[in-house]
């Protein structure tokens, strides 16, 4: 698709705005929209925004970074094959964005950009890593008077009280997410009060991110959509924000992954394959500071926690959910197709494209230095002792936003691969987070993520 072609059917489909999209290091999402005056001219240059946004936090507070500030300019140069319609948004469009600087070239900072450099290191070797995320997100109805929020329902998990209970809504998300080229796998209820779940397709690790980001603006969208509301005699709200209330389950967006050779799945060998677990190893091994761009905000340690199915120590099993890292098992008859690994401790606050590319560098460096998997749990690691763990090398995994992002800025494979810019800019944002949100109250903790993830 090309930016004439966009332009004329943005006029033929009686397009008012094209939202360019674009999600920052404090894994908001954030757009620039375009009229359709001048709208093929900014499909072929791009929208120009202040560096600053880049060192923008999630309570809009701008971090002292060198270079990034109220002087200078990004371009929002968009990947036109991103082009959607918008469902949940009468007359707009939106396309996802990469930032250059005014020469034209890549910005060091940014994130699209950062999962590319990492897709063509693994390019190399001639592989390529298939994602596909599972959002669990909650679903509430919002008080017209006091205006709080509340849980859409009090359901079992799986409960078909639950889903029916979501069923209007279940049904313009997955039309929403069908209409955008977004094939939809499974949705259910989940264990948490209005707590819902939807997978989607795995597809190569760029289109993956691009993905993602469009899903969570559906998720949202579509429960603050006019018709929803008119059908229902209701305002609805949706969060993914990983622990919405303390009484309830949190919400991960857990990240299934391969390697794939062309048609071919490398994970695969008659069970798990040696690059399989070298991949995986490398994951393992980085996981602590891995957590910092997968689980990276002060809500995310909410639910990352023992018994609660998350993944709270540095190990891996086979269909073991309380690992953070899953072998899953395959399915007979589709081995190889079938055939991945599951990483938990992710949630919806993280930038896809660096949950995605650090994952690409933790496995590639296992990859590169042969790494070894140890054996997997096979129960609850927290049913171990403090001497079995130890023996066996596994330790828990962060307890806060601030020790992830120590871990994150301590490995020095990570921090290679994002860049020196994109770590300082990065770990500015976000440890200006931990500090505002470790100096408030619970309330302020609530609002602050829920309202925007």
């Amino acid at each position: 698709m090309n930016a004439d072609k966009i332009a004329r059917l943005a006029h033929d489909q009686g397009l008012r705005l094209v939202r360019f999209l674009w999600c920052g290091n404090d894994g908001t999402i954030r757009a620039k929209a375009s009229g359709r005056a001048g709208l093929e001219g900014r499909l072929e240059r791009g929208i120009g925004v202040t560096t600053g946004m880049q060192v923008m936090n999630s309570l809009d507070q701008l971090q002292h970074v060198a270079g990034m500030g109220p002087v200078g300019e990004y371009r929002l140069i968009p990947a036109l094959d991103t082009f959607r319609v918008l469902p949940y948004a009468p007359f707009t469009g939106a396309v996802l964005t990469d930032h250059h600087g005014l020469d034209g070239e890549p910005a060091e900072v940014c994130q699209r950009s950062f999962l590319k450099r990492m897709e063509a290191r693994l390019a190399e070797r001639g592989l390529n890593l298939r994602a596909g995320f599972e959002n669990e997100f909650t679903l509430a109805k919002r008080n017209e008077k006091d205006r709080t929020v509340h849980p859409l329902d009090s359901g079992l998990c799986f409960s078909t009280i639950s889903t029916t209970a979501s069923q209007h809504y279940a049904d313009a998300l997955v039309a929403a997410l069908e209409a955008q080229r977004i094939p939809v796998d499974q949705y259910y209820a989940e264990l948490g009060h209005g707590q819902q779940e939807i997978s989607t397709a795995h597809a190569p690790a760029l289109q993956a991110a691009d993905e993602q980001v469009l899903v969570r603006e559906t998720i949202r969208g579509v429960a603050k959509s006019r018709e929803l509301i008119e059908k229902l005699k209701v305002e609805l709200t949706a969060s993914l924000a990983p622990k919405p209330w303390i009484d309830q389950a949190g919400n991960g967006t857990h990240v299934h992954f391969s390697l794939w050779e062309g048609d071919r799945n490398r994970f695969y060998d008659e069970g798990l394959s040696d690059l399989a677990l070298a991949f995986i190893a490398g994951v393992l091994e980085h996981l602590p500071g891995l957590c910092g761009l997968t689980a990276p905000s002060f809500n995310s340690y909410r639910r990352i926690a023992p018994g609660t199915w998350s993944g709270a120590y540095t190990c891996w099993g086979l269909d073991n959910r309380e690992a953070p890292i899953r072998v899953a098992s395959t399915f007979t008859g589709a081995e190889e197709a079938t055939t991945n690994a599951e990483l938990k401790s992710c949630d919806a606050t993280c930038n896809p494209y660096l949950a995605l590319g650090g994952l690409i560098a933790a496995g590639l460096d296992g990859i590169q230095r042969g790494l070894e998997l140890p054996e997997p749990v096979e129960q609850d690691p927290a049913g171990l002792t403090d001497g079995e763990r130890a023996r066996r090398g596994i330790a828990p995994l962060p307890a806060n936003q601030a020790e992830a992002l120590d871990a994150l800025a301590r490995d020095a494979v990570l921090t290679e691969a994002l860049g020196p810019v994109l770590t300082e800019s990065y770990l500015a944002v976000r440890r200006s987070e931990w500090m505002a949100y470790s100096a408030g109250d619970a309330a302020f903790e609530f609002q602050g993520h829920f309202e925007k993830y």
